[in-house]
């Protein structure tokens, strides 16, 4: 695989790539974006910082990229639906500059409120002053926190050290997390309307763009604070300028802003006001968050390459990391049965459901879906589908897909149901895992038990004596040798199917012999490519 680095990366952090034989990395730092797009047709990933852009046009001209890989938390320069419609994965690095984030927070805070910087200035200038200078404690004061997640549950117990009072708005937080942290969950018109302290922890998005405008300012306490590491746009600019001017706010910490270096008059009047502590987007730019990031994404490259999970796509549904250990097997178990049934089924399916039976159902499955998807898509198209676009794919070949959920379960305590619907009829499998290993226990109304095989066959036929010892025939005349074999049947002298596992594939001769021969009502071999790289 061919990296291309376009950002400064930490050495030390890329060391997973460097160890691996598998990978070639090129670093180019400070290309112009023509001669990027020249380039990037050669790689099958990129890494990148904040410096690079990875627009539509980049992606385009990335004929042969894979995955893009962000090292930091923020994705605002990577555009996700474009990556997303062409299967390139995105991945982040959310955790490695968190601890780094949060730290930068209460240095611009106590920095702010101990006026650090003007002291700092004035006496570096010769003067020896201390009343322009008197500053305010944290103690006792009330901090509101506007998003709870990794960086702000971090402020919240630094804040609580300090003896201030917490409470934090995030929709997306639960009582009992907020209750951990020594805070409570109240409305942002609640933090807006009581807290001494604001600060802001939550990423761009079209929910949080603008989320203190003019309004919230004028309903704040006079003299409030208002503090944002976080990202530019999340605070309206000229509202925060317009309550610095007013007297409204007593004053700011900001290391980000809407433009990055800043050009409008607006925001170099917002970053030179008085009461404005400022800092050059600072908050990852430690020496250990740096190495962080770059671990992360680097791993998550190397996971890429052993077709393991990635921890930290943000175009990929993932199970919390807790499950990941208990649903890898079924992973493995959905892939291998969409790829099974696809082989079976006639063509033009209009719909495909999932279904869900026993511990499972619990859980969120949209994972497993789009794995199975993927899988079963793979086949029919020359696009590569994978987890990533394998949905939006389906929409646009007209392909309906339903997902069911029930904990109810009859013999198997997790069972997992593939059925696809098409003009000639639908076919269903269903599979379980069994002591680690991926069964195949029922195909449209027969019961099976077979793992399967990197080559199959399946033939349906009238139930009949000598049929089986035939196919043996047949197939050792062929030199074909027969690894195991499923046999299923509704009654006897009624319809069977029997599967078998080959170690060679069956030509086209062979396979007009066994359906002369025994009569079969459908006879297909199967290819199961994701076997082996599962094995």
């Amino acid at each position: 695989m061919k990296v291309l680095i376009t950002d400064e990366i930490s050495q030390e952090g890329l060391q997973p790539l460097l160890d691996d034989p598998r990978i070639e990395i090129d670093i180019r730092l400070g290309l112009a974006p023509e001669e990027l797009h020249r380039i990037i047709g050669r790689f099958d990933a990129i890494i990148t910082r904040s410096g690079t852009t990875v627009d539509s046009a980049l992606l385009e001209h990335g004929r042969n990229l894979k995955i893009v890989a962000r090292a930091g938390v923020g994705i605002d320069n990577v555009d996700i639906d474009v990556a997303s419609s062409r299967g390139i994965i995105v991945v982040n690095a959310p955790y490695g500059n968190v601890n780094s984030a949060a730290e930068h927070t209460m240095a611009v805070m106590l920095s702010l409120c101990r006026n650090v910087p003007v002291a700092n200035s004035s006496l570096k200038q010769g003067q020896w002053q201390r009343a322009p200078f008197t500053g305010y404690e944290l103690k006792d004061k009330i901090l509101g926190i506007i998003g709870l997640g990794k960086v702000g549950g971090r402020v919240a117990l630094r804040a609580k050290a300090f003896e201030m009072s917490v409470m934090a708005c995030d929709p997306y937080i639960s009582p009992k997390r907020a209750e951990d942290l020594g805070t409570k969950l109240v409305s942002l018109d609640d933090i807006v309307r009581y807290a001494d302290v604001i600060t802001l922890h939550c990423p761009r998005n079209a929910e949080t763009i603008d989320m203190l405008d003019a309004r919230h300012f004028e309903a704040m306490k006079d003299g409030v604070i208002v503090i944002n590491c976080a990202r530019g746009e999340i605070v309206n600019e000229a509202a925060m300028l317009a309550a610095l001017q007013s007297g409204k706010v007593r004053g700011a910490a900001f290391d980000v802003f809407s433009e990055e270096p800043p050009r409008s008059e607006m925001v170099k009047q917002l970053i030179a006001h008085p009461r404005m502590v400022v800092t050059p987007h600072l908050g990852a730019n430690t020496f250990e968050a740096q190495k962080n990031v770059a671990v992360d994404v680097s791993n998550e490259i190397v996971r890429y390459l052993d077709g393991k999970p990635l921890e930290s796509a943000v175009n990929i549904p993932k199970f919390d990391a807790d499950l990941m250990q208990v649903m890898q097997p079924f992973l493995s178990l959905i892939q291998q049965m969409g790829e099974f049934i696809v082989q079976l089924a006639p063509a033009n399916p209009s719909k495909v459901t999932f279904t869900y039976n026993g511990k499972l159902a619990r859980y969120d499955c949209s994972p497993l879906t789009v794995c199975g998807l993927a899988a079963l898509l793979n086949r029919s198209t020359e696009q590569e589908i994978n987890m990533v676009n394998s949905q939006l794919i389906a929409e646009q070949m007209g392909i309906s897909v339903e997902t069911v959920c029930s904990t109810d379960a009859e013999s198997f305590s997790n069972l997992v149901t593939i059925s696809l619907t098409t003009p000639a009829g639908k076919r269903t499998v269903a599979g379980t895992i069994f002591e680690g290993i991926p069964k195949i226990v029922k195909m449209r109304d027969f019961s099976t038990d077979f793992q399967p095989e990197e080559h199959m066959l399946v033939i349906s036929y009238a139930d009949k004596p000598g049929l089986i010892g035939k196919i043996g025939t047949i197939l050792g005349e062929a030199g074909i040798n027969i690894g195991s074999m499923n046999l299923g049947r509704r009654a006897k002298a009624g319809e069977a199917m029997v599967v078998l596992s080959v170690d060679t594939p069956a030509a086209t001769e062979v396979l007009d012999r066994l359906a002369t021969n025994i009569e079969a009502a459908f006879i297909r071999s199967i290819h199961m490519e994701n076997v082996l790289s599962n094995n």
